[in-house]
């Protein structure tokens, strides 16, 4: 296997190949796959015959792109997309996801862009690249670490190209590939070109002069045959390159690591292949399964898994009340048992297997009806509330919405298999039980079948004492049993909560933000002198810097730059940049939240029951959607608003936030030891001014307003591994200033230069960072030899320890105040956690005892060198809380 190859495939280029090359075929249901067979075969026969460490597939996205902008008839001679075809490439993804092979698709930009940008950073590591393609334009990124397999003949026939082989078939070097289109143009994607020049003529043009730009430098020494050809044309001569010039740097985020591959889900896979009738491939699945790639040596020394079998665990079905009952005296009498429900939150439960040890798993149909003498979700009922049971689940938040709809309350969660892997890897983007099981049983778990169920359950119950054994190795169990697992719990009480909307606060709020929209749009439209779509960049740009001649910051390949970063350089320009800036800040608070959140109340509860995401982030810290709760506007005086519709839930409440006051810089001071910082916070001192004196050289009542919101730029600036460029931008000073500022900081506070060096160091002997409870984050960045790549490591290697102990704590604070609401039998609930930040809704008549116990267990959450403080607010709303 070349774990130092990355094979990048055009992935519309191939479907399409295969489409045309393939007749039609469809399975017995009617579903057309001619073109996603072909594209599988020719995926299997490239991984078979390359074995790379990495893969990556490349979509476009929609028919319109940045070219069009720029050339209105670009690829106008294409014809539309077969329907057939059309859902071939849904099915596709499908089977790439099964593979486990990273896809990538972005609005605007065809797959040769993002192919280019995927090529431009693998080479900048150092790795060799095979491209696998239908289209020649892809012959440009030929280099000595890029090659090109062109398919040539149906899906079977292919050509490789390395740089000799693309001037023996075209008489061009692979950069010329482009002016070479752009002399003879392309009639496939509607590419001018010149006419009257054709492949001899360019191809003789850029031997002697070497681009298109240089002969039509040279236009005065051309023959006279070739002057006529050129002259008047050298605009769109120097637009068909344009258009055939692949980008190497799409916006898209990309991380290598994401292309790693570790062979295919074979069990997922061969669920689509029997879907889709796919006999052949089921039978070369079955006879020869795909090795997994070696495991990263930084992250695990064990050896890779052979391919197994499909286990299936011993079950019976259990339908019968007298079984029911001996199910609830063993599972008394074990003490413990894993169950696995199947359903959705708003359907209910469909079915229940429970894993037992030493003996079948049993499962468990459910009635729809009501059985008022027993049935199984009594017997359900009666084993997840016996609290002397140990209940072992995976995901078992999703578990407890379920239970929660048929009125039984959990309790004793013992263990949570997803989460127990995300400890161990938080790098992962799911946690998956059929992955989780290959992982660390070598079990493959069947996806069909009434045996799938019942072997997850055992699945689960093996899990539990192999996690367990692994979380202990990497000193993590306590963090597991003393914070992630009770969190669990925490988290779907939160959810199943959720927090009460001012709907026509909504409403108004929606219709205010759209009247002050329209007016600024109208005041746009004067100083403009036009009406012109404010969302087009290339209208707005038009506007900006051929109509008003405002300087020209930024260019992209599709014309003038008129993002964010843009616009603030000119608002000193112009009047109309601030009110472009303003409308754009209230058009997103409208969509996105406004309009955003109204769509998401629920309609019985009044409701917003945000999703808390435990096992996502790499730091720890928690994540929200639908809605994101985390990004609720906060800067902004008009995006603040937005918190007026979070209300209590009932007549008589209030909204209480508890908030931990500058938490990273006081960890920073705890991790650092860094003599002023520690001085500052014990003392009580404001951590900003004391830095301002400090880096100014000043004392603490001559710090003005505007140094110590400099020193605060600084202070979050180090814990986020800001750069003197980075924080000149953010504090609108020269670059030197901001070096001098960086310097003079850690002159005076050099516990915190050694902090950042130490973690450095460890971490790249090591390969991860850890926070003051231990939580791992691996950083296999750090030993790239992409330097953007590996300054983002060390960025991560100092900042990670910082954010992910405040995550620690603030859960930790969750744990706590949660026991002590339910100890103290408080009718207050904890219904959001955002950032560093807890809100609660409360009756009036509790707050006072609620106060002293949320400060208490927020501030003693975890002992540090210096205070943790928490500020406290009060209000009829999240918004109008005040200190109290």
């Amino acid at each position: 296997m070349s774990l130092d190859t990355l094979i990048v495939v055009d992935g519309n280029s191939l479907i399409h190949r295969a489409f045309h090359a393939i007749p039609l075929l469809s399975n017995s249901q009617g579903v057309v796959t001619n073109a996603v067979y072909g594209f599988t075969n020719m995926m299997l026969k490239i991984l078979k015959e390359q074995a790379p460490g990495l893969v990556a597939v490349a979509f476009d996205k929609g028919k319109i792109t940045f070219r069009h902008q720029v050339y209105a008839d670009y690829k106008g001679t294409r014809k539309a997309t077969p329907e057939e075809l059309r859902p071939q490439f849904i099915l596709a993804k499908e089977i790439l996801k099964a593979m486990r092979i990273a896809y990538f698709e972005m609005e605007g930009y065809e797959a040769d862009d993002l192919i280019g940008t995927i090529v431009n950073q693998a080479e900048a590591t150092g790795l060799n690249v095979l491209i696998l393609t239908g289209d020649r334009d892809a012959l440009q990124l030929v280099s000595p670490k890029t090659k090109v397999i062109l398919t040539k003949k149906g899906i079977t026939e292919t050509e490789l190209f390395d740089e000799g082989k693309v001037w023996d078939k075209f008489g061009v070097t692979p950069g010329q590939i482009v002016d070479l289109k752009g002399l003879q143009g392309d009639p496939s994607d509607n590419i001018p070109g010149v006419p009257g020049v054709g492949e001899k003529t360019a191809v003789a043009l850029l031997k002697e002069y070497g681009s298109v730009e240089n002969i039509l430098a040279n236009l005065p020494h051309l023959s006279p045959r070739y002057r006529k050809l050129l002259q008047g044309k050298e605009e769109q001569a120097l637009l068909s390159k344009k258009l055939a010039t692949i980008m190497r740097d799409a916006p898209m985020a990309l991380d290598l690591s994401q292309c790693s591959w570790r062979g295919p889900d074979q069990q997922k896979l061969l669920e689509i292949f029997k879907e889709l009738e796919f006999k052949s491939l089921i039978k070369q699945l079955t006879r020869q399964p795909a090795t997994a790639r070696p495991a990263d040596t930084a992250r695990d020394n064990t050896a890779a898994l052979p391919p197994l079998d499909t286990y299936q665990a011993g079950w019976q079905t259990v339908a019968d009340q007298a079984g029911w009952d001996e199910i609830l005296v063993q599972t008394s009498y074990a003490g413990r048992v894993a169950l696995v429900l199947e359903g959705d939150r708003h359907q209910g439960i469909k079915a229940i297997c429970l894993a037992v040890p030493n003996r079948d798993v049993c499962r468990l149909p459910v009635q729809r009806t009501d059985n008022p003498a027993g049935g199984s979700l009594n017997i359900l009922k009666a084993v997840c509330e016996n609290a002397a049971i140990k209940k072992y689940f995976h995901d078992a938040k999703a578990a407890i919405w379920l239970l929660h709809h048929h009125g039984i309350k959990l309790q004793n969660l013992a263990f949570d298999t997803m989460v127990a892997a995300y400890l161990l890897n938080p790098a992962e983007t799911q946690y998956d039980l059929p992955d989780i099981a290959l992982e660390h049983l070598g079990m493959v778990l069947p996806s069909e079948g009434e045996a799938a169920l019942a072997t997850r359950a055992e699945a689960v119950l093996r899990l539990v004492d192999v996690l367990w054994q692994k979380l202990a190795q990497r000193e993590v169990d306590r963090l597991f049993a003393e914070v992630e697992l009770p969190l669990v719990s925490i988290l779907a009480e939160m959810e199943i909560a959720g927090v009460a909307v001012d709907k026509q606060g909504l409403k108004e709020l929606s219709d205010e933000l759209h009247h002050n929209i329209e007016n600024l749009a109208a005041k746009i439209y004067e100083l403009a002198g036009e009406h012109f779509n404010i969302n087009s960049p290339k209208q707005l740009g038009h506007i900006l810097f051929e109509k008003l001649k405002l300087p020209v910051y930024k260019k992209t390949r599709t014309g003038y730059s008129t993002d964010a970063e843009v616009l603030e350089k000119l608002a000193a320009e112009h009047e109309m940049v601030d009110l472009l800036l303003q409308y754009r800040q209230l058009a997103k608070l409208k969509s996105t939240y406004a309009d955003g959140l109204a769509a998401l109340v629920n309609r019985q509860t009044g409701c917003l029951h945000s999703t808390f995401h435990q096992t996502v982030t790499a730091t720890g810290r928690l994540s929200s959607a639908e809605p994101n709760l985390q990004n609720i506007p906060i800067r902004l005086a008009s995006g603040r608003r937005i918190r007026k519709v979070f209300i209590p839930r009932q007549q008589g409440n209030l909204i209480l936030t508890a908030d931990y006051s500058q938490i990273e810089l006081r960890i920073l001071a705890h991790m650092s030891q860094d003599k002023n910082f520690l001085e500052a916070f014990q003392q009580g001192q404001d951590i900003h001014t004391r830095t301002a004196a400090e880096v100014f050289g000043v004392s603490l009542d001559q710090v003005t307003p505007d140094m110590r919101s400099r020193a605060k730029a600084v202070n979050f600036g180090i814990v986020y591994g800001i750069s003197d460029f980075g924080l000149a931008r953010d504090l609108k000073v020269s670059r030197q200033e901001a070096k001098q500022y960086i310097e003079s900081y850690f002159a005076r506070c050099p516990g915190v230069r050694r902090y950042i060096d130490r973690v450095i160091k460890e971490a790249r002997e090591r390969g991860y960072v850890t926070t003051l409870l231990n939580r791992r984050r691996y950083l296999p960045e750090l030993f790239s030899k992409n330097f953007n790549i590996r300054n983002f490591g060390e960025r991560a290697a100092v900042n990670t320890p910082i954010q992910g102990s405040a995550a620690d704590i603030i859960k930790l604070a969750m744990v706590k105040i949660n026991q002590a609401l339910k100890k103290g039998n408080f009718t207050a609930q904890m219904v959001l956690q955002v950032h560093d930040e807890l809100i609660f809704d409360a009756p009036a008549a509790e707050i006072e005892p609620l106060i002293v116990l949320v400060r208490d267990c927020m501030e003693n959450a975890l002992p540090l060198d210096v205070p943790l403080m928490v500020d406290i607010k009060l209000g009829t709303n999240w918004y109008d809380t005040k200190p109290i």
